[in-house]
Parts: C-alpha cells; structure tokens; sequence
C-alpha cells in the first residue's frame, strides 16, 4: 500500500472521524452558497479560514463580519489567513494583521500559510505562536505547511497542514513515520483535483495516513490561474452526508 510509511500510522488511524476544514472561500459576495452552507446543522466543519484581501485588508468589511458572525454563531471556528511566505515576512507586519483579524472580526484563531518545514526556521515560528496566543487566549493555531515538516513543529501548533495539492500527488503520497506518535487530530490534509469517482477512496487515504481534518475539492488550479480553494467541490452533499449528521439541502 503506497499510503503509509508506517503499519502503525495506519492501525491507529482507521476508525478516526474526519471533519472538514475550509483553506478560505471567496469573499462571501462572490461565494455566499459557499458561506451559507458552513453554518447549516449537521455539517462536519472544524474551521474555516477568513481571507479578507491577502489578509484581513485595509478596513473592516461589513459583508466579512457577517459572515463571520453567522459561523460562530453555529458553533464553527474561524481563523484569520496569515501568509508566513516561508518564513519571508516581517514579524511586525504578521502581528499587526493578527490584531487586525481579531479587532474587526473576532476570530478563533489563524492559519499561518506558507509556513516553513525545516528545523532552522522552527525558533522564528515559535516566537510568531507565542505572541499570537499571548494576543488570543486558547487560540487554534494551524500551520499550513503543505509538507511533513521537522517534527518540532509539532509541539507548538494545534495543527498542521502535511499535505496540500492534487489528487494525482496525493494518491501515492506517503505519511513520515513521526506522525504516528500523534493523534489524528493535530494532521490536516487539502487535496484539489478529486474525481467524484475517487471521493471514498481519498477519504480511506486520509484515515489511513491520520488526517483529522481534511478538504476534498473537484476543483482543479487550471493551470495556475484559479484557486481550487474558493467554492466548494460539486460533491459537496456527499461529503457531508459522509461525515456529518445529515445532507445539507
């Protein structure tokens, strides 16, 4: 089998219950179905992710608080997109979009995309964690890394992103050994370009590697030029029939 590195990893994985996190839709004026459909009973969602303007933008957008609204209302965790772009950005320029996420739309917490895999850049990060959860008490804090990283990385984050990218990538990718020491839970997994056809077979992937959250699109980059993140997959009833309580309608 070409998914696990490890029997382990995947004895203790097969009866774990997958929920969904949403990397970040569109502006809720372009994507309200999207928006809506988060906050509907019965769905399996653990967060989802705010991305105002490559950030929480200049100013307070009232369409993005309502939204925001309505999820925490339903009980939905939101987290604020703060691209680390591998560890390249300014700690003051971070810091300042953190206050900003939390000022205007009270978020739960943030994805740090982009974020590095080795073990040199481990110090920076964790000074960046620290400071946010010092500004957020019993803030979710997931590390988008898109990779398996140093396993330091993950002592100091709720979660981390160990896979990001295509079905074709992600249907012979392998899980790093370390991850078997931790629960399901403290894994993500994105996985664009998944054939409908191919939906109950990416989730016995996920299972089998450990991923507590996952999202699965049929949406593809297209070469580069769209965002395989910002609606949601056609099959979305299935997915939600599939690990949730109910069908959204």
């Amino acid at each position: 089998m070409p998914h696990l590195t490890s029997t382990t990893a995947g004895t203790a994985s097969t009866d774990l219950g997958v929920g969904l996190g949403i990397p970040g839709y569109a502006h809720p004026l372009v994507a309200p179905a999207e928006w809506g459909a988060l906050a509907r009973p019965g769905t399996p969602v653990h967060w989802a992710v705010l991305n105002v303007s490559d950030g929480p933008g200049s100013r307070s957008d009232p369409h993005c608080v309502e939204a925001t609204g309505r999820l925490r209302t339903a009980g939905v965790r939101v987290l604020g997109h703060l691209d680390i772009t591998q560890g390249a950005r300014a700690f003051g320029e971070l810091i300042s979009d953190a206050h900003r996420y939390l000022d205007w739309y009270r978020v739960d917490g943030f994805l740090l995309d982009r974020c590095p895999t080795e073990r040199a850049a481990l110090p920076e990060i964790r000074r960046l964690i620290t400071t946010l959860r010092a500004l957020l008490d019993h803030a979710h804090i997931v590390l988008g890394h898109g990779a398996h990283p140093h396993p330091g990385y993950v002592e100091h984050a709720d979660q981390l992103v160990t896979f990001s990218g295509s079905w074709n990538d992600y249907r012979w990718s392998q899980v790093a050994e370390w991850t078997a020491d931790h629960p399901p839970e403290r894994f993500c997994h994105f996985v664009h370009g998944v054939p409908r056809g191919h939906l109950e077979e990416a989730l016995r992937i996920a299972r089998w590697q450990g991923a507590g959250t996952i999202w699965l699109t049929d949406r593809t980059v297209r070469g580069g030029r769209t965002d395989p993140w910002e609606t949601m997959p056609g099959y979305w009833d299935d997915i939600v029939s599939r690990l949730g309580t109910g069908v959204s309608e």
